[in-house]
């Protein structure tokens, strides 16, 4: 059983395509660098979880009552950036808050298939990203986050907290050190 899981989170079009309902340029820029970590990382043994933000439109949603509207059900928004692609043996998740963790079935997919060690992708790094670390992390997952593999909008948000989250709930490395990580099944 993997150890090991790799989580793309919110690599979709409403934040990667220029004609998104939230786009920005650095989600785009890190798809090609996640879909290399993806295909080496499931080489290597690790489980791949796409999580997708998911929201219904015109029904309560609490998330968008408070932000702008996104990655709404039945539009092209909620579909993964190109060429990011599951496999059959992947699991894909949606998810109506910032936490992969919250409301999902995430913590039992990850239990089930013996995942000790989670690796975080995605966008946005204060947003998404860090609340799935801060949950991994109660949870008693290591998070481990590749800083070339997550993005936001705003750099100095995107340093402080990939600052927070190598202090606090984990550790940031390099692609490279995190897929030795994953072929050497080390502690990490």
């Amino acid at each position: 059983m993997p150890k090991d899981a790799v989580l793309v989170i919110d690599l979709v079009k409403d934040f990667t395509d220029p004609s998104g309902k939230v786009p920005h340029t650095a989600a785009a820029q890190i798809v090609p660098r996640v879909d290399a970590f993806v295909r080496a990382a499931r080489r290597a043994g690790a489980l791949v979880v796409w999580i997708v933000d998911f929201h219904r439109a015109g029904k309560p949603d609490w998330e968008l009552q408070n932000v702008r509207a996104h990655c709404l059900e039945g539009t092209a928004g909620v579909e993964l950036a190109p060429p990011l692609e599951p496999l059959p043996q992947d699991y894909l998740l949606h998810k109506r808050r910032y936490s992969a963790f919250f409301a999902t079935d995430l913590d039992l997919i990850l239990r089930e298939n013996g995942v000790r060690r989670v690796f975080l992708t995605g966008t946005k790094t204060n947003v998404c990203v860090r609340a799935t670390a801060q949950d991994a992390f109660q949870l008693g997952y290591r998070v481990i986050v590749p800083r070339e593999c997550v993005s936001t909008d705003k750099a100095h948000l995107h340093q402080a907290n990939l600052e927070d989250i190598g202090k606090y709930m984990g550790k940031v490395t390099t692609v490279e050190e995190a897929l030795d990580l994953i072929k050497g099944g080390g502690s990490g």
